[in-house]
């Protein structure tokens, strides 16, 4: 796990440490620094009203834009929940081939794989820079024995990684990979909302081979469905840039129509734009 701290920081005992992040936390009002209550809200949880949570503060630690949070096979001694920023899991085979697990975002909670052997079973890589904050599964499982309702609520959040990914694997199983792509573009327009972005313009975090092996396509399918959505106003495309036109087509979406079929349909489409365009030349004529 690379981290940013300084040459100061790094050389002081873990008292002093300790000590001089949290003064600096508390100065830059929780940028380094985030009590129970804060990490909480970032879940979506209700706090613990059995615990003091402006005395319990985890750490922020950030990263780069390709740094790894943690490798396959590391001893594990965290969690990870996403502050800002995205990144993706993967596993990887002898051969250095990876599959991409997920992409986790703000209020993700990263490194779960690493409590049933403590060793992390996948790798988290950063794809834009991100801020982490971390939580000592060892402080987590001390506060847990005092507060149960602490543990509920943190084995809910885990739950809810884990329906996602079954989510993911009946979907993988059960649609065409024009839906899979579709369902991927809904989903990730759905993340943005509910951060308070824009859910009809978003930029793409991930490369299309990255894209493909998350939704078991080839990188080939993932551009040429993207084309096909936009060739067909479902969305636009601009480079990584994607525009979501028709969000109920796309949640519906069973497969595309053949090519010439859709041909035969953008100069229906084309046509009527055309005609619309004249009436209005001559009304105002």
């Amino acid at each position: 796990m690379q981290s940013q701290l300084t040459s100061e920081q790094r050389n002081a005992s873990p008292s002093t440490l300790h000590s001089s992040q949290m003064e600096a936390g508390r100065q830059r009002q929780g940028r380094l620094w985030s009590n129970l209550k804060e990490v909480c809200d970032l879940l979506h949880i209700p706090a613990a009203v059995s615990m003091n949570t402006e005395e319990l503060l985890f750490q922020h630690v950030q990263f780069k834009t390709g740094q790894r949070v943690h490798t396959i096979g590391q001893a594990f001694d965290t969690l990870y929940i996403v502050n800002s920023g995205f990144l993706k899991t993967v596993l990887i085979d002898e051969f250095g081939n990876e599959q991409v697990l997920s992409f986790p975002m703000k209020g993700d909670m990263l490194g779960v794989d690493g409590i049933h052997t403590r060793h992390y079973a996948s790798e988290a890589v950063a794809l834009s820079d991100c801020d982490l904050i971390l939580v000592p599964f060892k402080k987590l499982t001390a506060l847990g024995r005092v507060h149960a309702e602490l543990e509920n609520l943190m084995y809910g959040v885990m739950s809810r990684e884990l329906v996602r990914e079954q989510a993911m694997i009946g979907m993988l199983g059960a649609l065409s990979a024009e839906a899979r792509v579709a369902r991927f573009l809904i989903s990730l327009a759905e993340r943005f909302a509910a951060m308070g972005y824009s859910s009809k313009l978003f930029n793409l975090r991930m490369t299309r081979h990255e894209i493909g092996s998350y939704l078991g396509l080839t990188l080939e399918t993932v551009s040429r469905t993207l084309s096909a959505f936009n060739e067909i106003g479902l969305i636009t495309v601009d480079q990584r840039t994607i525009g979501i036109k028709d969000p109920e087509a796309l949640k519906t979406l069973r497969r595309l129509p053949p090519s010439r079929s859709r041909a035969k349909q953008n100069a229906k489409l084309k046509a009527e734009a055309d005609s619309a365009g004249d009436g209005q030349v001559l009304a105002t004529a």
